[in-house]
């Protein structure tokens, strides 16, 4: 088994640096300090869907607590499928 990494492909990485992250209007979901159902925490994971100028709409996703940090960032297709994941349980614990 090799100790080497496998590659990284970043087919984003030329779109995250030009999406403007200023106007975006980030949200919380229901349950996680969304309005009526603060969970008393002070982080939160906060999403924004953003136009870009190659026509697609990105989904971006951050943490409450540092909205200076770094933010994620997906394809639609890629929201898709893990919206799709979560609401099928595939991201549940195990025990």
């Amino acid at each position: 088994m090799s100790d080497e990494a496998a590659p990284i492909y970043d087919d984003k990485a030329n779109v995250r640096g030009s999406l403007d992250l200023s106007a975006a209007r980030w949200q919380r979901g229901e349950g996680d300090g969304a309005a009526g159902g603060d969970d008393g925490g002070t982080e939160h994971v906060e999403v924004a869907f953003v136009p870009h100028s190659d026509g697609v709409t990105y989904v971006a996703m951050r943490n409450s607590a540092q909205p200076t940090g770094p933010v994620l960032v997906f394809t639609p297709a890629e929201w898709d499928a893990f919206v799709k994941g979560a609401r099928d349980g595939e991201f549940d614990e195990p025990w």
